[in-house]
């Protein structure tokens, strides 16, 4: 058997005395070789990413290796100087990050952040660099190459900066690959179109390959073998036959418990209710224009109707770029429809004027996708959850003392109140994030993708505690998703968009069963691990 690419042995990591543990990782041993994938996977915390930066040399200054080795072909990374590892980074390891948008030169063309990886490392000259960005480009899959190499990253989707990424990782062909969540933010049939570019590109490289991600569907898609991280410690490693069939570390079994099904759960059938919100003919259209040339429409949303009744979750399901969050925020106010009609409680909330509009804002609400980007970093969150009563004309005492009850409701200690939101984790400040919505009693939530960017044991706990919420106050919800798992579990009902259209809607576990439309067959086909997780 070859040597393997990447050896690491007994690494310790440790973290700065103001963390919350003292050791990063703890005499952490792995090791990969040529064509083989090796997942790890773990919570949020768990220190697979600071295994990715400590091989890449990119570990931040504070945390320190104190003991073990990382082996690349035989040589330690941890004893090469700052100007040995660059030549390393990029010539014999490439990395691809979880969000290219931040990971890709804003003002630079695609085309040209390939180049530059060559002449960082002085490899081919300046035709021969541009020839093989476009046959890179070309090679991950991208459509007319020459034209995405002139692109800048904001003029391409998603799943095309991903790919640009790919590329840009895979220019001097290395030897290694880390991956690092490269998928977590795309739809479903992206990120199998992701998953399948990079088992297609090892196997024709013999690439090894250190893929970190806590999506175990993923996991399920492309692993040889599969290392588990638990607080720093690696609690157990095997094949992916192994760990998914055979577990045998109680962290593992619970990690894949939390892991949503695509069988949606069963449930009583509930009486007929009048509806609390009434989407009806709504439309929105971009329009992109340029001054030497007429440009051209994108319609977000074409025509779409539905209705929401109180104590219901309706799915709004769709890839990139099909409309869901569009819809979800003309419902809000948040961006003007171009016509059709939003109705809230028997209120054409669509019509109403700015002024209007102010005191019936608080019947709908927004959880939002990211906790962090929509939280003030400067304001507690006693504030922050109060920053609504407040403005409706709640005296300051009574909306910090209702703010307290509210984070208790969400399951957080009424002592958070005076913290800000960076001493909270991701799924603390999501919980925070439900506080917040709830605080003015809304009719209506509109959740905005709000579990995605959260690993499967955090997720499950945000789900159940929607479920409850919305069984205690009756919440009707619109649950904006990509994620076919998470909507099959929490959903009453799913509305399939396409371009901008409703092609599909139906109750959710007959629509799963037996979907009509082609469209939300090849959605439920592409769901990672679906054959695993309960597909059909």
């Amino acid at each position: 058997m070859s040597d393997p690419v990447l050896a690491i042995d007994n690494l310790t990591l440790a973290l700065p005395a103001y963390a919350d543990r003292p050791l990063a990782v703890e005499n952490i041993s792995l090791s990969i070789r040529s064509g083989e994938t090796l997942c790890v996977v773990g919570e949020s915390g768990s220190g697979k990413s600071m295994i990715a930066h400590a091989v890449m040399g990119l570990l931040p200054e504070a945390v320190k290796p104190t003991g073990g080795s990382i082996r690349l072909v035989g040589r330690d990374l941890l004893l090469l100087d700052a100007k040995a590892m660059q030549d390393v980074r990029g010539r014999e390891i490439g990395m691809i990050f979880q969000e290219p948008m931040t990971s890709l030169n804003p003002v630079m063309r695609v085309g040209q952040q390939i180049v530059e990886t060559f002449e960082a490392h002085r490899m081919l000259d300046g035709t021969k660099r541009a020839r093989r960005a476009i046959e890179l480009l070309d090679e991950v899959g991208l459509p007319d190459p020459k034209r995405i190499a002139r692109a800048y990253p904001h003029e391409l989707s998603g799943g095309q900066r991903q790919r640009v990424m790919i590329a840009m990782a895979l220019a001097l062909e290395p030897k290694l690959l880390i991956a690092d969540e490269p998928t977590t933010a795309l739809d479903v049939t992206t990120q199998a179109q992701i998953l399948e570019l990079i088992d297609r590109l090892r196997r024709q490289h013999g690439t090894a390959v250190l893929f970190i991600t806590h999506d175990f569907g993923v996991v399920a898609e492309i692993a040889d073998r599969i290392a588990v991280l638990q607080q720093g410690v690696l609690v157990e490693e095997g094949t992916g036959d192994e760990i998914f069939s055979r577990p045998r570390h109680d962290y593992t079994r619970r990690l894949l418990a939390a892991v949503p099904s695509l069988k949606p759960p069963e449930r009583p059938k509930a009486p007929p209710r009048a509806p609390v919100l009434v989407v009806e003919k709504l439309e929105k259209v971009y329009r992109k224009r340029s001054f030497f040339s007429m440009g051209r429409e994108v319609r977000a949303a074409d025509q779409v109707s539905f209705t929401l009744a109180k104590g219901e979750t309706l799915g709004l399901v769709g890839e990139s770029g099909s409309g869901k969050s569009t819809v979800g925020r003309c419902c809000l106010r948040l961006i003007e429809p171009d016509s059709g009609a939003v109705e809230l409680g028997g209120l054409r909330f669509s019509e109403l004027s700015q002024a209007a509009l102010r005191p019936h804002r608080r019947k709908i609400q927004m959880i939002f996708q990211d906790p962090f980007a929509s939280l003030n970093p400067r304001q507690t969150v006693g504030r922050i959850i109060a920053a609504g009563p407040i403005a409706y004309g709640v005296p300051h005492a009574e909306a910090l003392e209702k703010a307290r009850q509210l984070l208790d409701l969400v399951a957080l200690s009424p002592n958070a109140i005076d913290r800000y939101p960076h001493e909270f984790s991701g799924g603390q400040r999501q919980r925070i994030g439900i506080a917040r919505a709830l605080a003015l009693e809304p009719d209506v939530l509109v959740a905005d993708e709000a579990v995605s960017a959260l690993d499967v044991s955090v997720q499950a706990q945000i789900l159940a505690l929607i479920k409850e919420l919305q069984e205690r106050l009756g919440l009707a919800i619109l649950f904006v998703t990509h994620d076919l798992r998470v909507a099959a579990q929490i959903c009453h009902r799913i509305a399939v968009m396409q371009r901008g259209r409703i092609v599909e809607t139906g109750e959710t576990a007959a629509l799963f069963a037996a979907p009509q439309h082609e469209y939300t067959r090849q959605l439920l086909a592409a769901v990672p691990g679906g054959r695993r997780f309960g597909a059909h």
